[in-house]
Parts: structure tokens; sequence; C-alpha cells
């Protein structure tokens, strides 16, 4: 906003054309004409008896005279209030932008370098940076826009929060110079380090544990930050403050779903060891009696069955060791995971897979956890079940939809024909669980001798 005294967009000093309020202007309209009449009568009284064409001008010429002052007056203060209101529309409309990039991101160290790089192009300045402060003033973390990965590499580690970066911003409290080099609490630059004169700072006061300050430097133009660059930074801070307590929410939710999913693994382990245990005493018992009959055979038989299930065990319990370590999280892309999870699953159930993935995939932890959990409990199912030689897992985006499929070349099978004993080992009911709880669909397609197809449907968040 301009001051008194200053210039404005037109170049009119505000000393010839002071800042009006729109109040002021609405009665400078209704007293002005009354003023102009005044003035009119006037002459007119004190000219009474003069008849010339020359004084008649110049009463006419000192009324325009008059009217054209108050009128470009007038239009002046619009332009000015005009001028002024669309600097603040730019500025809220470039502050709604900037809050709506960062808050739409979920990942917290997205968050942070596009609170940074929003800040520099809204306010504008040359450098920006963000440190995050430990409790004891030590700077924890210290994310950098403006320069090169070259240009930080020359300067060197980062600021341990000596000189200005360690001063402590409260809630509320911001920092703005006109040259760093002249405050006292400055230790300068070390180094290959950027030649910086103004500075402005505020602080990102957050409901989470994140603590930090925002800082901004070279006003791009020269000269320093001003007033209103500092109020535009004030605002943004909070919206970013918001941005990064939701990050650290979603990492929360993120980290209590994989939490929660790897107990469940362990529980499900637990479960089915205490079966293989309780089947594995059933056959050494029966084993041990027909052996003290002497009906080798039949012991040897109970032996080879029991072997079939140690095998078995085995490999559920390597396989739930590789569920436990791949599952997706705040800092493990969900493509990541699956490539993961699909190498290490050929190599102990040694069935060929082929994996494909539709581009670069984001949606929210939980919905890519269940989904995990889907391709994995369907692959057990075709390393258990189908003695099939190979595998495919594809993954797709269409129409606002995320596709899953996960086929086999195997033996497959009648779904009719399965009985209630048989169809919880396939897990196929929990497999529609998971896919419900997120939105989506569960299907299965299967005939004897022509393989298996599981196929999930889920949307796609906006």
């Amino acid at each position: 906003m301009l001051s008194p005294g200053s210039v404005d967009a037109d170049g009119d000093s505000g000393l010839i054309f002071p800042e009006v309020t729109l109040r002021q202007l609405r009665w400078l309209a209704i007293a002005a004409p009354m003023v102009v009449v005044a003035l009119l009568e006037l002459a007119r009284v004190t000219t009474i008896g003069v008849t010339s064409i020359g004084s008649r001008i110049v009463l006419d010429g000192l009324v325009a005279a008059a009217l054209v002052i108050v009128s470009t007056y007038m239009v002046r203060a619009v332009g000015r209030m005009q001028h002024r209101l669309e600097r603040h529309n730019e500025e809220l409309l470039a502050l709604h932008g900037a809050g709506l990039d960062v808050t739409a991101e979920l990942s917290l160290d997205v968050v942070l370098n596009k609170v940074v790089q929003r800040a520099r192009a809204l306010v504008g300045s040359r450098y920006g940076a963000l440190s995050v402060v430990n409790a004891d003033g030590s700077i924890q973390t210290f994310i950098t826009a403006g320069v090169t990965p070259e240009e930080r590499a020359r300067i060197g580690p980062p600021p341990v929060g000596h000189g200005l970066l360690g001063v402590v911003l409260n809630e509320g409290e911001r920092l703005r110079l006109p040259d760093i080099g002249k405050d006292p609490r400055s230790h300068g630059f070390p180094p290959n380090h950027p030649v910086m004169h103004s500075l402005l700072a505020v602080p990102i006061t957050c409901k989470g544990p994140f603590v930090g300050n925002l800082y901004l430097t070279e006003k791009e133009g020269g000269g320093e930050f001003t007033p209103g660059d500092e109020e535009t930074l004030g605002r943004f801070a909070v919206q970013a403050a918001i941005a990064i307590d939701n990050a650290h929410l979603h990492r929360q939710v993120a980290d209590l779903a994989v939490a929660q999913e790897r107990l469940r693994i362990a529980h499900e382990m637990h479960d089915g060891i205490a079966q293989v245990l309780g089947y594995v005493n059933t056959k050494v018992q029966a084993a041990i009696e027909y052996l003290r009959r002497e009906k080798t055979e039949e012991g040897l038989e109970q032996l080879r069955e029991l072997a079939a299930a140690a095998r078995e065990a085995y490999g559920d319990v390597r396989e739930a060791i590789v569920d436990l370590r791949t599952l997706p999280g705040p800092a493990r892309a969900f493509d990541d995971v699956l490539r993961e999870y699909v190498d290490r699953w050929k190599e102990q159930a040694g069935v060929d897979a082929r994996l494909v993935i539709d581009g670069d995939l984001v949606m929210p932890n939980g919905i890519e956890l269940q989904l995990v959990r889907i391709i994995q409990e369907s692959l057990t199912n075709v390393r258990k079940h189908a003695k099939a030689t190979m595998a495919a897992i594809e993954v797709r985006r269409q129409n606002g939809k995320l596709l899953i499929t996960v086929s086999d070349n195997g033996a497959g099978f009648t779904q009719a024909g399965l009985s209630r004993s048989v169809f919880p080992r396939f897990g196929l009911s929990t497999m529609r669980e998971r896919a419900e709880s997120i939105g989506g669909t569960f299907s299965i397609e299967s005939a004897p001798g022509g393989g298996t197809v599981v196929n999930v449907e889920v949307p796609l968040p906006g």
C-alpha cells in the first residue's frame, strides 16, 4: 500500500494527492458541488454590474478550473484505491494458490520443500531457507532454495544455529533487516556463500512437534523487504503450519496402520505355527503308534506327511517375514514396495513373476497398505495352491480408478465347489474385506486348468 508522500503507479506524489478513504471520498463527492455552487454565487454577487465579456470568461474559467481540480482529485483517488485493491487481490490469489499447493501434499519432506519455494515466489526473493529447530535451539534440518546443488556443496555443511539463524523466533515474532552484515548478531558468511543483504524471517508455529523458521533473503529488484512483504509472509506461514501439521498427522496415521498390519501378520504367524505344531504332534504320535505295531509303511507315510507340513510351514513363515518387511509407509513409495516384494517372492516361491505398474502412483498410505496386502495374499495362494510356473501383477489407472490384476497359469479351481473348510485357506473373504474397506470391489475368475485371475478396482482420490 502507498504511504503518505509516496509515489503511486501513475507517478503522482501523495503530497499533492494524499490518500483518502472511501468514506472521505464519498463526503468529497457531496461537498465539492456545494462548494463550487457557493463560490459561483459569491462570484456573481461580487461581480454584479460587471457585464464585460472578459469578466464573464474569467468567472467561467475559475468555475471550470475548480471543477477540473475536484474531478481530477476524485479520479486520482479512485485510481489509487483501485490500484491498491488490485494489488491486494493479486496477493490474496497468490497466497491462496500457494496455500493450496502446499496443503495438497502429504509427504512431510515434499511439504517443507514446497513451503520454501512458494514463499520465495510469493514475496519475491532470490534465496529462501527453512530450518527445523531442535529443543536445544540447534538446527536439525536446513532446507534451501535458490542455490544449485553444486553451490550448496561448495558452501559446506549446514548451519548449526549460530548468528541470525540461531535467533529463536517465537509465535508472532518476525525479523526484517535491510542489511544482514550490519546486524550485531550476524556472524558473517562461510566461504563460497552467496552475497546476501536484506532478510525477512518469520516463525512457523505448528500444533505438532515441528518447530522452525522461514527465511527469505535478497529482495528481487534490490532494496529491502517491505512491511507488506512481512505481512504476506506471516499469513503464508500460518498456512504452511497447517500443511506441516497435516503431513505429520498423515505420517502418524500411516505408521499406525503399518504397525497394526504387522501385529496382525504376527498374530497370523502365531496362530499358523500353533496349528502346525498341533498337526506335528498328531502325526508324530500316529507314526510312533504305527512303528510300535511294526506297521512300518504306515508309519513312514505319517512321517512323509509330517515332512510336507514342515516344508509348507517353513514357506509360510519365510513369506510372512517378507510381508512384514515389505509394507508401504511414509518413506516408502507404493511401486518400490511392490517391486521389492515381487523380487523376493520369485526367489522363495520358485515361480516366475512379471510386474507392470502404470506410471507413478500417489495415494493415501491406508489404501496403499490394503492393496499391497491383497497382492501379497494373492501371490501366497499362487505359491501354495496354483502349481503355476508364471504369475503376472498389473497395476493400471483407468477412468479415475486403480485396476489391479494378479493372474497365474496354474491349476485353477471351481468356486462353487469350494467347501467351507477349503474356502478360508484361500483367503478370498479376507481380500474382499480389504478391498471393500477402501471403497473398492473384489472379484476372482478361475476354472480348472485355466489358471486364476484376481481383480481389484479402487477409486483414486481426486
